[in-house]
């Protein structure tokens, strides 16, 4: 039995080298949504203490007027990430996300100054822009990305978002500002659902809707005071520092970015809107660098070779093919590795296997890697070669566990070869290991689809949904999986009615809150 209806269907993906499907027309119009949405949220929230931090600044926010508690601020953050899967502003990358979080968990150690979790994701916006969310969650788009030119740039990026997390920076500067701004949450929730249905009008109510929040103007004045970029500045040095990256690179990165604006034709980038770069901080930042004694740090191939992945999702793909082959020709690049990779996921886009294969084999020879591994493995998935891409994906996932790019490559070559029972034995274990990654459940509700299981199917098709910021679609799937209980225990019934209950008990709160506002 087939999904509902009346379910959402899974979110836009950037063109990609997992899927061959080019979707990155939308990402402009969906950008202003997110952005506002975002910078909004950011600014309703009431003040909270500053957490005590290694570097002995002064704090800026008062303990009495504490509102809000971590808890409450990490719920909150998760209903933004929801809102941004939905919208599709989420990139499901789990390589790119991986390296992200990985980056991000580095900075957040050397600081050793929070015990709050952190989430970092990329955004599929060519844009230069990034963001924290109440609650440890920090965005980078994929155009801020492809903009640095060495791994401790990015680094000094997030850095910088990772204390405004810390300092409370997104929940202190809302005071007086709740009953305006929570009008415009109403009118940014009916953006989202216009966006999502097929109405002729959608358009003109999502840019009503857009215009009348005005949140960039608020972001500008209220959300990050030039004290607090200040201060996000300092503790940020310290921490890129701590971490062992290059001292100079948030100065070269300022630089580069201020220069970028003056030849923009009005259009600067997101990023000096919302953090606002000016000759003083750049200044600043270099006369600490100066205080430090200057060491060479080599950039690590993840980093180029994600950068190398996200350039070959740009522009059609032989123009992305062409970009490689010229670089490659010209000599125009700093790790030759990662050019070559870059070639053959655009060759892959292109559906040039031969070529492709050719790629991967001469970078077998020089190079272990788990991305290396899922790109030879999607090569042969795609040119159908189930075997090979099974056995590759096979012996990858042993030798790199807990690399979510593999874990979701492996069932699908298992249910594309029609190995079904395989793959949702393979994903049952992973569910168990991670149970917050929606694009799992989705993959085993495939499976036992083909399995002719209804009940597991509508279930995890369920959770996906949930997963994805949808309760009505997971309601809808539950009910389908109730209504097909005979291949289900009872324990298993039990448990879904009890989910069933909690995401109407979020429907309801959802409803209540749009209601109220």
């Amino acid at each position: 039995m087939p999904p509902s209806q009346n379910a959402l269907p899974p979110p836009r993906k950037p063109p990609h080298h997992r899927t061959g499907h080019n979707g990155g027309r939308q990402w402009r119009t969906w950008t202003c949504v997110w952005l506002c949405a975002t910078l909004t949220f950011a600014t309703i929230l009431p003040p909270l203490a500053t957490a005590q931090n290694i570097y002995n600044l002064p704090e800026l926010g008062d303990a009495s007027q504490q509102i809000l508690s971590p808890a409450q601020e990490r719920k909150l953050g998760e209903s933004i990430v929801r809102e941004l899967r939905a919208a599709g502003a989420y990139m499901n990358d789990p390589e790119v996300n991986d390296y992200l979080d990985s980056l991000g968990h580095k900075l957040v150690a050397a600081g050793n100054d929070t015990r709050q979790d952190f989430e970092f994701f990329a955004v599929p916006d060519p844009s230069i822009n990034a963001f924290a969310l109440p609650g440890g969650y920090i965005g980078v788009n994929t155009g801020l990305i492809l903009l640095t030119q060495s791994e401790s740039e990015l680094a000094s990026v997030l850095a910088h978002e990772i204390t405004h997390v810390t300092q409370r920076h997104l929940t202190r500067m809302a005071s007086g500002q709740k009953d305006a701004l929570l009008l415009t949450l109403a009118a940014l929730a009916v953006a989202v659902a216009a966006s999502q249905s097929n109405s002729s009008s959608s358009g003109q109510v999502i840019g009503a809707a857009v215009a009348s929040a005005q949140a960039l103007a608020i972001q500008s004045q209220i959300n990050y005071t030039r004290e607090h970029e200040y201060e996000a500045d300092r503790i940020g040095f310290q921490r890129l520092r701590a971490a062992g990256f290059d001292a100079t690179a948030s100065a070269v990165f300022m630089t580069r970015l201020l220069r970028s604006s003056r030849f923009a034709d009005g259009n600067a980038p997101s990023y000096l809107r919302t953090h606002p770069i000016t000759t003083e901080r750049i200044a600043e930042a270099q006369a600490r660098a100066e205080g430090v004694s200057y060491r060479q740090v080599v950039d690590s191939i993840d980093f180029h070779l994600v950068r190398a992945l996200l350039q070959s999702y740009l522009g059609t793909p032989r123009e992305a093919v062409a970009f490689f082959e010229e670089a490659l020709r010209e000599r125009k690049f700093n790790n030759e590795s990662a050019m070559h990779y870059g070639l053959a996921a655009s060759l892959l886009r292109a559906k040039d296997y031969d070529r492709a294969k050719k790629e991967i084999a001469g970078l077998d020879k020089e190079l272990q890697h788990p991305m290396l591994d899922a790109m030879a493995g999607h090569i042969m998935m795609e040119s159908g070669d189930l075997d090979g891409a099974i056995a590759r994906f096979g012996k990858a996932v042993e030798r790199y566990p807990n690399k979510k790019q593999l874990i979701y490559d492996y069932p699908e070559a298992l249910i594309r070869a029609g190995q079904n029972q395989k793959a949702v034995d393979f994903l049952e274990r992973q569910i168990a290991r991670f149970p917050n990654e929606g694009p799992l459940y989705q993959k085993a509700a495939s499976a036992y689809a083909k399995l002719k299981r209804p009940f597991k199917e509508h279930a995890y098709q369920g959770e996906y949904y949930a997963w994805l910021g949808s309760p009505q679609a997971a309601i809808e799937q539950f009910d389908l999986a109730l209504k097909n209980e005979k291949d289900a225990t009872f324990q298993e019934k039990s448990a879904l009615e009890s989910r069933k209950r909690e995401m109407q008990a979020e429907l309801r709160e959802h409803n209540k809150t749009l209601g109220r506002n």
